[in-house]
Order: structure tokens, then C-alpha cells, then sequence
């Protein structure tokens, strides 16, 4: 076996656990979960944001952006309005408990990660850091891995 499968294997493992610690964190706190976290960011993030921008960045499907925003939309965290640009779609915007949501669960996220990576040093981070920018990028670039 060469040091690509191990690679992957270590990165998916220990995503998911970062993931699933730092969402029980946030969920604990907060009420919100990190995936809930996640599509405030980019809502907030991007100008004009629409389903279709989560989708790409996230690459997960339509579907599955449309139902986790429909959550949203009913937990009072953002609304949909008419795109000016194209009626047949919507612009997401968050409310002000979507930005107090928000706002609430950035330091919770932060400090979640700056524990549970507390043991690896602030170059090996960064360096690894920099390869996985690399990787995405190259991955993006290709569009692989997104959803058919």
C-alpha cells in the first residue's frame, strides 16, 4: 500500500471527528449545529448568496441545500427574496437572530478547534493548512467530487 490511501484514511477520520466534536460544542452551547454554522457563514459571506453558490461550496446536492435552508428560513435564521437578476431564483439573506446566531457560535467554533488541535504545533497546522488549500484547489479546478 503506498501513503495516499493511509493519508486518506487519517484525513476523513479526523475530519469527521473535528467535525462531530466541534458541532456537539456548538450545539451545547449555541443550539446550533455545524452545519447549521456553516450555511450562516456562507450566507453571510457572499453577496447575493443563492442555493446554488452553497452548492458550490459545499458540493453537496440542490436538494439537500434546499431542505437545510428551508430550516433555516423556519427557525427565523434567514429569509429567501426574489432575485433581481433572475426571478426564477432567490437570494439568501440572514435575519438579525440569524446574525445573532451567528455572531454567538464563531468564538465557540474557534476555541472548539483551537482545543481540539492544541497538540499539533502552529507550523505543522499551517502546513498542513497549505497542502489542503493545494489539494482543494486542484480538486475545485477539476470540479471532482461534486454531486451529479
Amino acid at each position: 500500500m503506498n501513503y495516499v490511501t493511509p493519508a486518506f484514511v487519517d484525513l476523513v477520520r479526523v475530519e469527521t471527528r473535528l467535525y462531530n466534536a466541534v458541532s456537539a460544542r456548538l450545539r451545547a452551547e449555541q443550539g446550533v449545529t455545524l452545519g447549521q454554522f456553516e450555511f450562516l457563514e456562507i450566507i453571510d459571506r457572499v453577496p447575493g448568496c443563492r442555493v446554488l453558490d452553497i452548492v458550490g461550496e459545499l458540493a453537496i446536492t440542490v436538494g439537500a441545500v434546499s431542505k437545510a435552508v428551508d430550516r433555516l428560513v423556519a427557525a427565523g435564521w434567514c429569509v429567501r427574496t426574489v432575485n433581481p437578476q433572475d426571478r426564477r431564483s432567490s437570494v439568501l439573506r440572514l435575519t438579525s437572530e440569524g446574525d445573532r446566531r451567528l455572531a454567538a457560535s464563531r468564538p465557540v467554533v474557534e476555541s472548539a478547534l483551537v482545543s481540539l488541535t492544541a497538540g499539533v504545533s502552529p507550523e505543522d497546522l499551517r502546513r498542513v493548512a497549505s497542502t489542503l488549500a493545494v489539494l482543494r484547489a486542484n480538486l475545485e479546478a477539476g470540479s471532482h467530487g461534486c454531486p451529479g
